[in-house]
């Protein structure tokens, strides 16, 4: 079965790709070491790359993914065993379920979203009291995939993307409701440490 957008990234032999992907990573796991979260929730965890690296590091306690692929919980259960809950699952539900988590994580996925500004009030219900982010950071990711020759056509945009944040706007777009409280520099990616206010 063909890969995914997002397992072709994460397990792309590109060694530049690679390079960027794994500060990425590191990134993540030093501002998820700051909070030192007792439970965490992946939103969107895909096939549970992060949640990986978390458990790898022996960080976030109760770890808790969802997404709506069958497909990607799957490969996500194979990768992860018992060391993280999986489920096909809407987010909606669990915040209608009264649900909290230390850290909330949705890592790449807001741009995926014809609407990212109706998650912001189910993260707040979720996050207690942190929240982590991650979008592409524009114009830099398009630009890199005309580099590449990816998405020509698109002008460099993913046809998965229905969103484009500046840095600056996507620190001010979870400012709406959150205290941004850091914003590490993760190259092609914007990264937000959150906290509930």
């Amino acid at each position: 079965m063909e890969l995914s957008s997002n397992a072709s990234k994460h397990e792309s032999r590109n060694p530049i790709q690679r390079l960027l992907l794994g500060h990425f990573t590191r990134q993540m796991i030093a501002q998820v070491g700051k909070v030192a979260p007792r439970s965490v929730l992946d939103v969107g965890c895909g096939e549970g790359y992060m949640l990986g690296a978390l458990a790898d590091a022996g960080l976030g306690g109760h770890r808790v993914g969802v997404d709506f692929s069958q497909w990607a919980i799957d490969r996500a259960k194979e990768r992860l065993g018992d060391r993280a809950d999986l489920s096909v699952k809407d987010v909606r539900t669990l915040a209608d379920d009264g649900r909290k988590f230390d850290l909330v994580m949705m890592l790449e996925v807001l741009e995926h979203l014809p609407n990212p500004e109706v998650m912001l009030p189910l993260l707040e219900r979720l996050a207690d009291p942190w929240l982590l982010l991650s979008v592409p950071w524009e114009p830099f990711f398009r630009g890199l995939n005309l580099l590449r020759g990816r998405h020509v056509r698109a002008l460099g945009n993913h046809p998965e993307h229905l969103q484009q944040w500046t840095r600056a706007g996507f620190v001010a777009f979870v400012g709406q409701r959150f205290d941004i409280v850091e914003a590490p520099v993760v190259f092609p990616w914007t990264m937000v440490l959150a906290r509930r206010r």
